[in-house]
């Protein structure tokens, strides 16, 4: 896959967005203005950006509690995601979801998860209906390091693998499951090693390289399109914050935290893409002040919004 002066501008834009989003997400949420809880993307913005620039709006994507930046990488409006975790009738959920539900079926968003490996079946389920429809779609399921020692994961493993159907499942290996470190939870160095236990490919990519992620998921992407069956993409990554906003995070060190916030991806991308002469400083500088100038006006348009009316709670009830 070719990346084109406009799949980088693009890429850097999502990237960004999704930095200042999250960001601005952490201060309102101080301020008492959000309900619930949020878990930040901060750090792990290239992982989420790289594989769905492979994708396209039919594709499907299931995500996890840290779903922000997945839903910014495959198209997500940020004044809906915003209404949403303000808990407002005009957000993707109609206030009902909030941070850990964001879903839009309209550009493939099969929604955030909760639960722990739990957008895994769901997108097996995704792929094997867009094999039997022959509709040449793909399914992504984004899941943690944590996840990878779920039973659900080797489940939906072995049933893409049996199957064969179209279904990349991205691990975004941030080190840590809530406050374990993998290598107390897991004896081996790579999660991407567990797919030869299947039959399917194991990659390992750096999650925090826009451009390293994005070649490793379009070979993957385009292997499951031509009905190669499912594979498994290691990203190794970092979060920037704790589990959720909030927890001290006092079982990370502040050396190995100030190494890895060296490798800021944002910064690196963007020398990535410069290097391939595919962005520049000036368009850079602009991006962020349009990013910026969409950020606040998704902030007031979720102020502005109604909450829902008490009504609507049955609503859109299914089971």
């Amino acid at each position: 896959m070719a990346i084109t002066k406009s799949l980088a501008e693009d890429m850097y834009r999502k990237m960004y967005a999704i930095r200042v989003f999250e960001e601005k997400v952490e201060e309102l949420f101080a301020a008492g203005d959000l309900p619930g809880f949020v878990h930040l993307y901060l750090g792990q913005e290239a992982c989420a950006v790289g594989v769905c620039a492979t994708l396209t709006p039919q594709d499907y994507i299931t995500s996890t509690h840290r779903g922000h930046g997945h839903c910014i990488a495959k198209g997500g409006a940020l004044d809906r995601m915003m209404a949403e975790l303000f808990a407002k009738k005009t957000g993707y959920n109609k206030g009902k979801g909030g941070s850990m539900h964001l879903a839009s079926t309209d550009i493939g968003i099969l929604g955030a998860n909760g639960i722990n490996a739990g957008g895994m079946p769901l997108a097996v389920g995704a792929a094997l209906s867009a094999k039997l429809q022959k509709n040449g779609r793909v399914a992504v399921s984004f899941l943690g390091d944590g996840a990878s020692n779920q039973g659900t994961f080797h489940e939906s493993l072995n049933l893409a693998a049996a199957l064969c159907v179209p279904v990349l499942f991205v691990c975004e290996n941030n080190q840590f499951a809530v406050g374990t470190r993998i290598t107390e939870s897991t004896k081996i160095a790579d999660i991407a090693k567990r797919a030869v236990g299947y039959g399917i490919p194991g990659v390992i990519a750096d999650g925090m390289n826009v451009v390293k992620v994005c070649e490793a998921a379009a070979e993957l992407i385009e292997a499951a399109r031509q009905g190669k069956g499912p594979a498994l993409l290691e990203l190794k990554t970092w979060r920037y914050r704790g589990h959720f906003q909030g927890e001290p995070a006092t079982y990370r060190t502040k050396e190995e935290e100030a190494e890895w916030l060296k490798k800021d991806p944002l910064a690196i991308s963007a020398s990535a893409l410069f290097d391939l002469k595919l962005l520049s400083t000036v368009r850079v500088s602009e991006i962020q002040k349009e990013v910026a100038a969409e950020l606040a006006k998704a902030v007031d348009f979720a102020r502005s919004s109604p909450f829902p009316e008490p009504a609507d709670a049955l609503l859109d009830v299914f089971a």
